[in-house]
């Protein structure tokens, strides 16, 4: 079985060109898969059946794992297969017929428009990692783009002439994202201290392209420190600005294609309009209000 994952593998890299935070993802989770057949005895593919694939669903469960981990890993083991069954390495997949688990829907956190301004208007400080502190808070507010895709970012993809950031989303696609000057002077003034304008645009004292464990443990810093009501995390900040946009009357497709999101209806989750808007929005449009 750890041939076939490994094709499977090489193939998400290389002809679909996930990125190598994807097929990581990928990779644990099949190697844990792998685990659990191999204690079974179930070391061909072949041998692998529907009743395999459940049993392994069982023991995730069994494990108290939350239903939206076992869906995710269930959605790998289901690539997985239905590549081996594309190249004629099992006949079909065995997983069609397992159903996932339907996680509890829960709205996503995000920042209160005063506590967000309270979180950004603690400056860090002027030592060169404050600015980067400072820089990366504004840049992930202003542009809502995802943790993987800032750290991605190198120092020539901020275009001040335009006031846009050119971001490498998830499949490759390109973007181009407007960013506030706010944002923009913070980003000068951090690549000012560091008196390196070239390579990644975030980096960690060694000088390294920063990571997205990394950026997690910055934002739960200053965040625990401004004392704000919501635990964010740095998806948070994504939500934050797509709430405060569409509340500030932006338009749901323009969020959507600021977000990068191939659909609408992940966009819709991703925002949170509050009833006052709502009712104002209905007394303003409907004919019967």
């Amino acid at each position: 079985m750890d041939d076939a994952i490994g094709a499977f593998l090489e193939y998400l890299a290389v002809e679909r060109g996930a990125s190598p935070h994807t097929v990581r993802g990928y990779a644990a989770d099949l190697r844990e898969f792998s685990a659990f057949l191999r204690r079974a005895g179930d070391l061909d593919p072949s041998a692998v059946d529907t009743r395999s694939v459940r049993a392994y669903l069982a023991s995730l469960h069994q494990r108290g794992l939350a239903k939206s981990s076992i869906g995710r890993k269930l959605a790998s083991v289901r690539s997985c297969l239905r590549f081996l069954a594309r190249r004629g390495v099992i006949e079909q997949s065995p997983a069609r017929a397992v159903r996932s688990p339907r996680p509890p829907r829960r709205l996503p956190s995000f920042l209160p428009k005063d506590e967000s301004k309270q979180l950004l208007d603690r400056a860090p400080g002027p030592s060169v990692t404050g600015c980067r502190d400072h820089a990366l808070l504004e840049l992930l507010y202003a542009t809502g783009i995802r943790v993987a895709e800032c750290c991605g970012l190198d120092g020539t993809d901020v275009d001040r002439s335009h006031g846009t950031v050119r971001v490498l989303g998830k499949g490759d696609k390109e973007r181009v994202v407007p960013v506030g000057e706010i944002a923009l002077a913070a980003i000068d003034a951090y690549l000012a201290a560091r008196g390196d304008h070239d390579g990644p645009l975030f980096t960690n004292a060694r000088g390294g392209r920063l990571t997205v464990r990394s950026v997690a443990r910055i934002v739960d810093h200053y965040v625990s420190r401004a004392g704000t009501h919501v635990r964010a995390s740095p998806h948070a900040f994504r939500h934050s600005f797509a709430t405060h946009l569409l509340n500030g009357g932006a338009d749901l497709r323009a969020i959507q294609e600021l977000l990068g999101h191939a659909s609408l209806s992940t966009t819709q989750r991703y925002t949170h309009v509050d009833l006052r808007r709502l009712m104002e929005a209905y007394d303003r449009a409907h004919p019967r209000a």
